[in-house]
């Protein structure tokens, strides 16, 4: 399903925090937005999840509107937050059921298998390591059905190999489950590697500065993208708007 945000405004008592703000998201795309700290986007993605009540504009997904509609889309924090008592296998159905999907499950050995997880399965999250807690949480997410994931800055508790592991693991999963997500991140190489599209954002209010079409195509490798000539100009334009 599309998304598009239109003339999205929101404010916290007489702090504007949203001003605005357009920008859409088409079936299967990945698009990244970038923006400064505390600038408003984790705001914005309470917004897309009916937590929120904007001051006005319109927020549609597959050209229907869900302002103040929970369990319309998926959204992935920046800690796990798995349930303790519960193993990486019931975590993973916990997202299906509490979207109340009677369908059939996914093939979950599928899943855990291609996020290298199907030795630990069993095990509960203490006893999986940082990353490996975060592919758990990705699924769970993934798992419940929703037509857009929201993705807030999912990689940026873990150590820099890790996350290099965890994007690399994310693209993989991208080429063959053909998600719509909408991704948080304040690395512009991590939104170059993976995006379709991406957004740099203004500090508060937020709004659009620029939207980029990246040239790309979907199934070049990480290292193909670097070694385009676009992908060392976009960078420096991307890091010259964010300045």
């Amino acid at each position: 399903m599309d998304l598009e945000v239109s003339q999205l405004s929101f404010a916290y008592e007489h702090d504007r925090v949203i001003d605005q703000l357009s920008l859409s998201v088409h079936a299967g795309e990945f698009v990244s937005l970038i923006g400064p700290s505390g600038s408003g986007k984790s705001t914005l993605f309470y917004l897309l999840g009916g937590l929120y009540q904007p001051l006005e504009g319109e927020i549609q997904l597959g050209g229907q509107s869900i302002i103040n509609q929970t369990g319309k889309i998926g959204y992935m924090p920046q800690q796990p937050s798995l349930f303790p008592w519960l193993t990486v296998a019931e975590n993973i159905r916990l997202g299906r059921r509490l979207n109340r999907i009677s369908s059939k499950f996914p093939d979950l050995v599928r899943l855990l298998k291609k996020a290298r997880l199907d030795n630990v399965e069993h095990k509960y999250p203490h006893q999986l390591s940082g990353g490996m807690q975060q592919r758990v949480a990705l699924l769970r997410t993934l798992a419940a059905g929703y037509p857009l994931l929201c993705l807030d800055e999912p990689f940026a508790a873990l150590d820099a190999l890790t996350r290099q592991q965890m994007r690399a693991w994310l693209f993989e999963l991208l080429l063959t489950e053909h998600q719509t997500i909408l991704f948080i991140t304040h690395s512009v190489e991590e939104a170059l590697l993976l995006s379709d599209r991406i957004y740099v954002l203004t500090n508060r209010p937020l709004q659009v500065k620029k939207e980029i079409v990246l040239p790309f195509q979907r199934d070049l490798s990480f290292q193909q993208r670097r070694d385009q000539s676009t992908f060392i100009d976009l960078r420096r334009k991307i890091e010259s708007l964010l300045t």
